[in-house]
């Protein structure tokens, strides 16, 4: 992609946890749920979510707390960003 010129960002929120409302925002630029971009695999998802009715706003606030629970990447370009999983969801963005 960037040997294409495109511009975009990786979003790298291990490194630089996002505050709760920077995820927020973030998912709302992908059009996504929080549940949307949950890694159930997660040993944090079984202590911390499984099981449990959360709001969208308290999972937010997990996932905010435990980046290992989001989805990645998340690749943003603009105003919009998508889950770049499957690969193929970058075609959203415009990238290829």
């Amino acid at each position: 992609m960037t040997e294409k010129g495109a511009n975009f960002e990786t979003v790298n929120y291990l490194n630089k946890p996002l505050s709760a409302s920077e995820l927020k925002e973030l998912l709302r630029r992908a059009g996504l749920k929080p549940a949307d971009a949950l890694r159930t695999k997660e040993s944090a998802y079984r202590e911390l979510v499984a099981g449990k009715e959360l709001s969208d706003d308290a999972l937010i606030q997990v996932m905010a707390k435990h980046p290992e629970l989001i989805q990645r990447p998340i690749v943003v370009r603009g105003e919009k960003a998508v889950l770049a999983r499957p690969v193929e969801n970058l075609g959203k963005l415009g990238l290829k």
